[in-house]
């Protein structure tokens, strides 16, 4: 495993991109510059749990159908959050269908 910028593994560095949803990957996508591996776990936590933040609002103004779906979102996210925290540790670029696609976009953005 190579060092990135933060002096961290990158196996390591890429379990913080998850540790804080998305701030932490915002942080992370704007710190390491170089190392293709964080920079795809911070753009991939950006994105997902951006747009479980943005799902969560929206549903909390849908009356009955909206607020019983947004209860199981917390739980949809904890497990999300465990699951690539845990294939970033081991080393592995998993790819979540549709949301790594605009990981990918949002990484060459930036």
């Amino acid at each position: 495993m190579s060092e990135t910028k933060t002096g961290l593994s990158e196996n390591i560095a890429g379990v913080v991109a998850y540790f804080l949803g998305f701030v932490t990957g915002i942080v992370l996508l704007l710190i390491e510059k170089e190392n293709k591996f964080v920079r795809f776990h911070a753009a991939q936590s950006t994105v997902v749990f951006g747009v479980l933040f943005i799902l969560s609002i929206i549903l909390g103004f849908i009356p009955i159908i909206g607020w019983l779906v947004a209860l199981f979102l917390p739980l949809v996210g904890f497990v999300l959050w465990l699951y690539l925290m845990f294939m970033a540790y081991k080393g592995n670029m998993y790819r979540l269908p549709v949301l790594a696609d605009y990981a990918d976009k949002l990484e060459s953005s930036l």
